[in-house]
């Protein structure tokens, strides 16, 4: 197969949503689809002793949430799908963002119950500002929820999306049917109680005022779906796949992931029109997919991924050209050649090694401590990819070592954690003491968690009054050196060496402002 053959067939996504909209079944779903899994897994079931494929952290399946990003790939219809299955909660948001940058589109999982939520509404602002092209799939259609046209009115308002309907459920909850894919013409009947069974019955209806719609749903629920494909079709544009393309608007699915029903529709649209891979933007030049040299970027790091093996791994974004097996790259934050012997291919933790890798594709490569978060590897041209920041925290709490007889092991865990982007530490000037930052409080759970457990080391913590945490720069080296001494008590160094200032309040921060106009604060380490 010639190299734009191969590149055509790349689909890769994210897929985004507020915790418990049914993201990670949707992704099972989309695996058994593929053949990558015989039976998908239960999210949370304590009946049921498997669990899904793509949460595969201990702490993952303790709690029944995603806390850190899954990679798969599966094969479908001649395409190769990448998914990335991002953590739902907000305290693991950046995880989620620095992910959203190695995607080319996105599908945001709405619950119908709950409609949008603010963490949905965070995670789609992040791929508005990068025109991600987005699909709506609004799930757990077999349980009482919000009228259809109002989801459609809350989508649009809250998230700013111009949607347009391919697919409109024929009721919902007790009294739901199935769906009416309107991108196919077809009648897709829902049959409750058949989670695991993929085959669907299929009716086509080229024409809503066939009796036959009537035998099939019954005299008022056929009225009901003509009115309302009416009035889709008098207040929705028709599907553009350019404007779909420009992120300007968003394909509407419904259905029920964990019944395994209206996913195959989603899925049978999304591979014809999602885009294959994009462009990607580095301060030097635009990086465009079909290059014969190769490019990546690293938008991932997961230490002790098989805590047997203390294995780490860096997912690279393969950008352009093609990626191969023990090949000399340049990694340009190093400026030195590294080639790799076993790079992988996943299906959650599952690997394989890959001989060879094209754009769109995720590779994951063994890692002694080389790669950060945003690294580049390229043949030889020196590139640096923008947009895969490090966010200001807005928890923070002193770490203290439990175990003294540990200490080593604390330093290396905190150290390896920090690379993965989980949390920031500093280290405060005046005495050393370390502080980590963090989005939200469950982050300090699972890193207390994953340091007992993978590092076998202890940490306590200990309140700390922090408003605020600000990458500082300043042209002026005299007036740098001024603020560094008047403010010293407030000053830290991040995991890189770069000066921070820890605000104690809103107030602290204006005030620094103000008396240190020559001084730059950054809110993200992106600067």
């Amino acid at each position: 197969m010639s190299f734009q053959e191969e590149l055509e067939k790349r689909r890769t996504f994210g897929i985004v949503s507020h915790p418990d909209a049914g993201k990670t079944t949707l992704t099972e779903k989309l695996l058994l689809f593929g053949g990558a899994i015989q039976v998908a897994g239960a999210v949370k079931s304590n009946k049921i002793k498997k669990h899904a494929t793509s949460d595969f952290m201990e702490i993952e399946r303790q709690r029944g949430i995603s806390v850190a990003t899954s990679v798969m790939a599966f094969e479908y219809r001649g395409k190769k799908i990448n998914i990335l299955d991002t953590p739902g909660h907000k305290d693991f948001a950046e995880d989620t963002f620095r992910t959203l940058t190695a995607v080319d589109s996105a599908i945001v999982v709405i619950d119908v119950a709950k409609g949008v939520e603010t963490q949905t509404e965070a995670l789609v602002k992040v791929c508005k500002m990068r025109k991600t092209p987005m699909i709506v799939f609004i799930n757990k259609m077999d349980r009482e929820g919000k009228d259809g046209f109002d989801l459609l009115d809350e989508v649009e308002s809250k998230l700013g999306l111009k949607v347009v309907p391919l697919s409109w459920p024929i009721g919902m909850g007790q009294r739901f049917q199935g769906v009416y894919n309107l991108y196919k013409k077809q009648l897709v009947i829902f049959r409750p109680h058949s989670k695991q069974d993929n085959k669907e019955e299929v009716v086509v209806i080229d024409d809503l005022a066939n009796a036959e719609l009537e035998t099939i749903v019954g005299t008022e629920a056929a009225a009901e779906l003509r009115d309302e494909v009416n009035m889709i079709e008098e207040v929705y544009p028709p599907l553009s796949e350019e404007e779909y393309l420009n992120g300007n608007i968003s394909p509407v699915f419904f259905g029920s992931a964990i019944n395994n029903f209206g996913v195959k529709e989603m899925l049978d649209c999304f591979v014809e029109i999602a885009p294959f891979p994009l462009p990607r933007e580095t301060e030097e030049r635009i990086v465009e997919p079909d290059e014969d040299k190769f490019t990546g970027f690293i938008f991932k790091i997961h230490a002790n991924m098989d805590p047997k093996h203390r294995d780490r791994i860096a997912f690279l974004r393969i950008c352009s050209g093609i990626f191969q097996r023990n090949t000399n790259y340049l990694h340009v934050r190093q400026d030195k050649k590294i080639k790799f012997s076993n790079p992988t291919a996943f299906m959650a933790s599952k690997k394989s090694v890959v001989d060879e890798a094209y754009p769109g594709d995720i590779v994951g490569l063994y890692d002694s401590g080389n790669f950060k978060i945003g690294d580049a590897l390229t043949t030889g041209e020196k590139l640096h990819f923008k947009g895969i920041p490090s966010f200001s925290p807005e928890q923070f709490r002193y770490v203290d070592n439990a175990d003294p007889l540990k200490s080593k092991q604390l330093a290396k865990g905190l150290n390896q954690l920090m690379e993965e982007g989980v949390a920031q530490m500093f280290v405060k000037e005046v005495n050393n003491r370390r502080v980590i930052g963090t989005v939200g409080a469950l982050q300090f759970e699972v890193i207390q968690y994953r340091l007992k457990n993978e590092y076998g080391a202890s940490c306590s913590y200990e309140p700390i009054n922090l408003h605020k945490a600000c990458w500082v720069s300043c042209e002026d080296n005299a007036a740098l050196k001024e603020f560094m001494t008047k403010r010293k008590r407030d000053l830290a160094k991040d995991i890189d060496g770069q000066l921070v200032f820890l605000a104690e309040s809103a107030w602290t921060l204006k005030m620094a402002q103000e008396n240190h106009p020559e001084v730059s604060f950054h809110f993200t380490s992106e600067f």
